[in-house]
């Protein structure tokens, strides 16, 4: 002992050290008490992907699917549900470093509904479902702007005439129809029989109304006021918002396909004419309409082919109030088939002719009849919309909508 004081054996903490532990302090875990177990370590789960597609998709095409939420670099799994409730993979794809993934899904087997889901390691996304149908196209014959339509429309309105049939139409996922007439306030009459034109703006208000996509200038009408006009024609389709088949500057525009696509599925029009004045068709250098000969037609469905999972060729030939087609129609009929179109659509004989379902998804409508025009006699007053349901296969249905024309009206007849 020293001064009265007695000594500690303890030595004391530095600062720096007793600083630091009281630091570190709130983060050691207390010893467990005897007998105590310690509290379980709890995984953190993976993250579950996303995936997301269209609702409705055309029958037969692929399916564009995109995957979100995968590491990077890793593998995903496409699946879909199976007919017992069990999962199949039918795709696969590697995500890239934002971790997104894009997949394609062409269904080997055709239904209504495909139940969908994403897979990475063991975790799934939640399922989507996407709904599949046919396209469904709606089609008529010879439809008129001028004429008695045209006094109807300037007495009635411009839509006066198509009011019966516009919400049939409109509910299609393409109308189509002929064209028989020019579009120009432009260019004097060729010497023929019969001339017919209309009005831009009436054309461009029933193509609104109606729905129209796709109008046929192959016809032995469009050049009606010449070549101005005729080109005038294509103008004003355009401008309405419709697409000219069949008709234009050159023999190569004129023969051009024109490709709508709906649901994934793109269906491609051509047109041709077999009905003169042969002035009415176009050279290599001028402009006028698509004719119809063997070799154009099976090079021209060939083109379309090529740019379109269907092909529709139209047609305007026949003889003129013939319930029946002849040879020349059934010989170019076959040479659309032959060179790849699903659908051949007819017009020009004024009347109804067969309508003959084929084997191999394919379907003939030799003559649509009038549709918008003055009929003057029970045959030429019936009509109808030929509807057809599409698929990636081709024709998978085909009806036609009667209709009788009333004062260059059509009226549906259920």
């Amino acid at each position: 002992m020293t001064g009265g004081r007695a000594s500690s054996s303890v030595a004391p903490v530095p600062r720096a050290a007793l600083l630091l532990s009281l630091t570190l302090a709130p983060f050691v875990a207390a010893p467990a008490a005897a007998g105590q177990t310690p509290p379980p370590v709890v995984p953190v789960p993976p993250p579950q992907p996303t995936l997301s597609g269209p609702a409705v998709r055309a029958t037969g095409v692929s399916i564009p699917l995109r995957g979100a939420g995968v590491p990077a670099g890793a593998t995903a799994e496409l699946q879909r549900r199976t007919a017992t409730g069990g999962w199949l993979t039918v795709e696969t794809g590697q995500a890239d470093p934002q971790g997104a993934v894009a997949l394609d899904y062409r269904p080997t087997r055709i239904s209504v509904r495909y139940v969908l889901r994403l897979a990475v390691g063991g975790v799934a996304s939640h399922p989507i479902a996407v709904r599949s149908r046919d396209v469904t196209l709606a089609a008529f014959g010879d439809a008129n702007f001028g004429d008695g339509v045209l006094s109807v429309m300037q007495a009635r309105g411009a839509l006066y005439p198509w009011r019966g049939v516009a919400p049939t139409l409109r509910r299609a996922d393409i109308a189509f129809g002929n064209l028989e007439c020019a579009i120009s306030q432009r260019g004097v009459a060729v010497e023929k029989q019969y001339n017919f034109r209309g009005r831009p703006r009436d054309l461009a208000a029933v193509v609104r109304f109606a729905g129209l996509d796709v109008l046929n200038l192959a016809n032995n009408h469009a050049g009606d006021f010449g070549m101005a006009a005729l080109l005038d024609t294509v103008r004003a389709v355009r401008d309405a918002g419709a697409m000219p088949v069949g008709g234009g500057a050159t023999l190569a525009s004129a023969r051009r396909p024109q490709v709508v696509m709906r649901l994934g599925l793109r269906v491609a029009f051509v047109g041709f004419s077999d009905i003169g004045p042969a002035s009415f068709f176009a050279a290599p250098g001028g402009p006028g309409t698509s004719s119809a000969t063997i070799p154009a037609i099976a090079a021209g469905v060939r083109a379309a082919r090529r740019r379109a999972d269907v092909v529709v060729a139209t047609f305007h030939w026949g003889v003129e109030r013939a319930t029946a087609e002849n040879a020349r129609q059934r010989a170019f009929a076959q040479a659309a088939l032959g060179a790849g179109a699903a659908a051949v659509i007819g017009a020009h004989p004024h009347v109804l002719q067969p309508i003959r379902r084929l084997t191999g998804r394919r379907v003939i409508a030799y003559s649509l009849g009038n549709f918008v025009w003055s009929a003057g006699s029970p045959a030429t007053a019936r009509t109808g919309i030929l509807r057809l349901g599409l698929s990636r296969r081709g024709v998978e249905a085909a009806r036609l909508l009667p209709a009788v024309i009333e004062a260059t009206r059509p009226r549906l007849l259920r």
